[in-house]
């Protein structure tokens, strides 16, 4: 029996079984979807003799003897009968059956061997996820620390961005009104604000990690997180008001698409 699992949007199953097996299908079916969320999911069981008990025929003696008597008699009868070869008789129907597993007896069989085949797979995919859940969390440290020094540095951003455009308009010469020149200027730092977008990052980040430690089938959740912190990113990228946060806006963008990938492989 070889089960071959890859990473798919929804759960899909496929099985390739022998003939006398087709009728388990619906079982074995039935115990994936308990076992999977999602993921592709391909079954194939090939079905050999077993040599040790590939010689031991059962010969059916009373059929045996009615066919001996029945040759002795046309021996007696033909003067030119020739003596009955052993194998000519072996190959008279019915004189033998080969020792075989019932049908029911092998469908119980084979689906136990597919309860030991999956959970050994499920065990290996709980390892693979561990790791991936490992490698998702230091990405994701990485993004708040981004984040983290984003924010820190918008005061000090915001306080430049107002005395340079001061600073041009005293270079200028002119006499302005200082009241409109504080309402273009509070104009300016709302446009400039990424107060939100920080705070809605560091919310979808905090909704990561919750959903890596609840645990259980959580992909789709995570993929949909991921959008969510690409949107802010590109956000966070097109109010980018010096060179230092659109390079932690791409850092950022470089992160998430780098746990997105890991994440399509988590169930």
């Amino acid at each position: 029996m070889e089960l071959r699992s890859v990473n798919h949007r929804y759960l899909d199953c496929s099985f390739k079984l022998p003939d006398i097996l087709r009728s388990l299908e619906p079982r074995l079916r039935e115990k994936v979807t308990a076992t999977l969320a999602r993921g592709k999911l391909d079954c194939m069981v090939r079905l050999q003799s077993n040599p040790a008990q590939s010689g031991k025929l059962d010969i059916d003696h009373a059929r045996l003897e009615t066919l001996l008597t029945a040759a002795r008699i046309v021996q007696d009868r033909l003067a030119t009968a020739e003596p009955l070869n052993p194998l000519q008789v072996l190959q008279f129907p019915g004189i033998y059956g080969a020792q075989e597993e019932s049908e029911e007896q092998l469908q119980q069989e084979t689906a136990a061997l597919f309860n030991k085949a999956l959970d050994a797979m499920q065990r290996h995919r709980q390892r693979e996820g561990d790791k991936l859940a490992t490698l998702v969390r230091d990405r994701l440290a990485q993004v708040e620390a981004e984040v983290g020094a984003t924010r820190a540095a918008m005061p000090a951003l915001m306080q430049h961005q107002r005395d340079r455009i001061t600073a041009r308009i005293a270079d200028l010469g002119v006499e302005i009104d200082q009241g409109r020149l504080e309402q273009e200027l509070v104009y300016l730092a709302q446009k400039a604000d990424v107060d939100e977008e920080l705070d809605r990052l560091e919310a979808h980040i905090s909704e990561v990690r919750r959903a890596l430690d609840k645990g259980g089938p959580c992909g789709r959740r995570l993929d949909f997180l991921m959008q969510e912190l690409n949107r802010e990113a590109n956000t966070l990228s097109s109010k980018s008001q010096s060179a230092a946060t659109t390079q932690n806006a791409v850092e950022l963008k470089v992160l998430i698409e780098q746990m997105r990938e890991q994440i399509q492989n988590i169930e």
